[in-house]
């Protein structure tokens, strides 16, 4: 069984939400779409669930194509951010509704509403009102309500933003042992990649209503196809700097340079843009091969061990995620140092030329 798109796209009032799409998502998979607000997320959802039709393409669901056919018709659960309960119902009567409106049986109501319950750890709470619950608890309530449709595919918007940290971390670690159980095909929409990369499963990463990558969530994370990817799938968005490969050298400007071995050897020569991540950047050298980079700070923040930098390099403007407390007036002249392990090399069209030598060990070492 799977969810399959082939040349889907939305154009709504002449302005394009989803460009020509394809997509196929397999039974009992977890697979998240990625994006900034307004890259698609939603309206990709919508399309999936049969809320929005396409302007072009088809959907096909195991194999039939349901382009034409209404959601009530599909097997389809969904969830929003604006997680909903009836106030006036018990968790057991929310729980049951969709299955009391389509005519179940009534011991087989409570079969599955017991079973739904006991999947979400809601089994002493069955006879409390939704205000009578944490909020975490009133989420997995309107989860289980959609859960107990046994529904093939189930759709997660944003689900979990308009909770407290606390109550995010236990459902992010709650959600895939869902997942499992139900061995539905699961669709979670979010803006962070750090959610992304605890849900694991496949990523697709949206940028303007264009699918940049999909595939495996670590390789999506250490192998961005694109420029575009790197930047969805980093948080702060990736750092990018203008190189040179000559040989074997390659050349960053300002005397900074690294030798260009390993996956950077075997590359034409020319100009590159390199990429890198703000928690590689280092206030020390603590690499033999680490280049410097002289940078002027912008403003910093303190977040408890961690520092964040809003640093000027020339014409270029980076973020810095470094170590330690430490104590900067913006204006400073600061040097930041880059171990070359951490580099991806793009090409001239934004494509990736090469990974960081890193990712490829943290790939090998998975596998």
């Amino acid at each position: 069984m799977a969810l399959q798109l082939e040349g889907v796209s939305r154009v709504v009032a002449g302005r394009v939400h989803i460009h020509p799409t394809t997509l196929t998502l397999q039974k009992g998979t977890m697979n998240v779409l990625l994006g900034p607000t307004l890259s698609g997320k939603t309206s990709l959802m919508r399309l999936m669930a049969g809320l929005d039709a396409p302007t072009t393409g088809r959907i096909l669901w195991d194999g039939q194509d349901v382009t034409g056919v209404r959601v009530q018709d599909r097997g389809v659960a969904m969830v929003y951010q604006q997680f909903i309960n009836y106030p006036g119902l018990s968790v057991y009567e929310n729980i049951a509704s969709p299955l009391r409106i389509t005519g179940v049986a009534r011991d087989e109501i409570d079969r599955r509403v017991r079973e739904t319950a006991e999947m979400m750890r809601l089994t002493p709470m069955l006879d409390r009102k939704p205000l009578e619950l944490s909020g975490g608890q009133q989420q997995r309530c309107a989860l289980a309500r959609a859960l107990v449709k046994g529904a093939g595919l189930v759709l997660l918007d944003e689900p979990l933003a308009n909770l407290d940290y606390k109550l995010r971390e236990e459902l992010r670690v709650e959600i895939p042992r869902i997942f499992e159980a139900s061995g539905a095909i699961f669709v979670y929409a979010t803006t962070e990649p750090e959610e992304a990369l605890l849900l694991g499963g496949h990523t697709a990463a949206l940028h303007q209503g264009w699918v940049a990558q999909f595939g495996p969530t670590p390789t999506v994370y250490r192998q961005p196809a694109d420029m575009t990817t790197a930047r969805v799938f980093s948080d702060p968005p990736m750092n990018f700097v203008s190189c040179f490969k000559e040989g074997h050298r390659i050349n960053f400007g300002d005397r900074a340079n690294a030798p260009a071995d390993g996956v950077f050897a075997a590359l034409p020569d020319g100009r590159y843009t390199a990429g890198f991540r703000a928690n590689h950047l280092e206030m020390n050298k603590h690499s033999g091969q680490a280049v410097e980079f002289p940078c002027v700070l912008g403003v910093s923040e303190i977040t408890g061990s961690e520092t964040f930098l809003h640093i000027h390099h020339g014409d270029d403007r980076w973020v810095g995620l470094v170590h330690g407390v430490h104590d900067l007036t913006p204006g400073d002249h600061v040097s930041l140092w880059l171990d070359p392990a951490h580099v991806y090399l793009f090409d001239a069209n934004g494509q990736l030329a090469a990974p960081a030598a890193y990712a490829l060990d943290e790939l090998k070492g998975a596998a």
